[in-house]
């Protein structure tokens, strides 16, 4: 068939293109329980039949089979889904629908026509938060921002969120920037404390590294405690993770090689990551680069060393002792991040290592699963469900009365302490990592400020 002389777009565009489109098998393979319903937080929020998991594989099935138009209506709620996983793991057909919303999510990137704004929006976040140093170039300007008191007035008129709710979304997980944002300081080899017993690769992740840098201080300092030598190569960047979550398939595929590349003369025994989007992608890079022919052995060889810090550190054990975190018994709430408990299949892990710091009682939130509503940059294009799940997240999780908040994922931590300020609780949030490190250091956790 002649390609068309011009791009397809969502208006003309009547089925998907030739390239990777959603396997048909695996469609066929929903028997169309309706088991996902329930644990869907699009469907919880939305309350539609197509902004489901059953729902988004009808349209899947009738735009393969021409039934079914791509249109505008049916490409908003392939964006409706936050890609969280809960229905892979509720399935009893073990529909392998993370993979059929990723090749639909690449099929609307290449086909959709967006409106200006929404495209210029996708175009800033995908040529700048997959890349450390052109973010640092931008929160120039966003600390001078922040530190004339333009911040505070900007959230006051409320105007921001007139013109678009996607920038007024964006602008809400603004946090204050800490000053190891500007450039990275771990060096590239830490040696391990005691007899070594591991040499292990560390990936920094993109935005970690900027607006959260003491987690990956702390699990270097837990790593090395623990006999483990750590290498960061400095060459590395952004894993992929953002851009294979929203379809961006040669961004990803291009970050994926040049994460292999940057460890492979690292020459160390596991490659560990401390947040779980990029862990989740990470272990997928078989898949990404299942096309390639330079790099697919290559890629599955790689995620074959890829462990999660967590399920390093359960499987392998502690080696160092751990203190008290406060003189009477810390009540503490795990939080799974959807990447860790359905797409890697690690929560006892966690709780594993929590419960060996002296004086933890963990206590378990209701709807433990649900999607806090991060997803990426979920809660940036679609905001209004982000913020309803944002507000149900943080509920279960103070309403079981902890006095401290653990979350393993930087999406997550950044949306759950925006929606804990905005109902005035002032509850912790910490990586199990920090957490962790304290232990090991003897230091206390201080109450929250009032």
């Amino acid at each position: 068939m002649q390609a068309p002389e011009k791009p397809a777009t969502a208006q003309d565009f009547l089925g998907f293109d030739p390239t990777n489109p959603p396997d048909p098998n695996q469609i066929d393979a929903c028997v169309h329980c309706g088991f996902c319903l329930a644990t869907c937080p699009s469907y919880r929020v939305i309350g539609k039949e197509n902004d489901s998991p059953r729902g988004r594989i009808y349209l899947m099935d009738g735009i393969n089979t021409g039934e079914v138009e791509f249109t505008d209506t049916s490409i908003q709620h392939f964006d409706s889904c936050l890609g969280c996983l809960a229905c892979v793991t509720t399935c009893p057909s073990g529909v392998q629908y993370d993979q059929l919303i990723e090749a639909t999510r690449a099929q609307v990137t290449r086909n959709a026509d967006r409106p200006l704004m929404e495209r210029l929006l996708r175009q800033g976040i995908f040529n700048i938060f997959p890349y450390p140093d052109r973010l640092r170039l931008l929160l120039r300007p966003v600390s001078l921002y922040q530190k004339f008191g333009l911040q505070k007035w900007v959230r006051s008129t409320g105007l921001l969120g007139k013109i678009s709710p996607q920038l007024a979304a964006m602008e809400g997980m603004l946090t204050e920037i800490p000053d190891k944002a500007w450039r990275d300081t771990l060096p590239e080899i830490i040696p391990a404390q005691g007899e070594p017993r591991y040499r292990v690769g560390m990936l920094l992740g993109c935005v970690q590294r900027l607006f959260n840098p003491d987690v990956n201080e702390a699990t270097v300092r837990v790593l090395t405690a623990n006999g483990c030598e750590v290498a960061i190569p400095p060459s590395q960047g952004c894993c992929g993770a953002l851009s294979h979550h929203q379809g961006q398939e040669a961004q990803a595929e291009d970050l994926a090689r040049q994460t292999i590349d940057s460890f492979a003369a690292a020459n160390v025994d596991y490659v560990l990551i401390n947040a779980s989007g990029c862990g989740h992608t990470l272990k997928e890079y078989g898949h990404i680069l299942k096309d390639d022919e330079q790099y697919r052995d290559r890629a599955k060889a790689f995620s074959a060393k890829v462990k999660d810090v967590q399920e390093f550190l359960a499987e392998v054990g502690l080696t160092t002792p751990l203190s008290p975190l406060q003189d009477a018994p810390l009540t503490m709430v795990y939080q799974d991040a959807c990447h860790m408990l359905h797409g890697q299949k690690i929560s006892v892990q966690p709780r594993q290592l929590l419960k060996q710091i002296p004086g933890v009682k963990l206590r378990e939130p209701i709807d433990a699963a649900l999607c806090c509503g991060s997803a990426g940059v979920y809660n940036i294009l679609q905001p209004e469900v982000a913020h309803e799940l944002g507000q149900q997240k943080a509920n279960n999780l103070t309403n079981t009365g902890a006095q401290v908040i653990a979350s393993a994922n930087i999406g997550c931590y950044v949306q759950i302490s925006k929606h804990l300020e905005m109902q005035g609780k002032a509850v912790p949030v910490l990586h199990p990592m920090q957490l962790l490190d304290m232990a090991i250091q003897g230091q206390q956790l201080l109450p929250p400020a009032n």
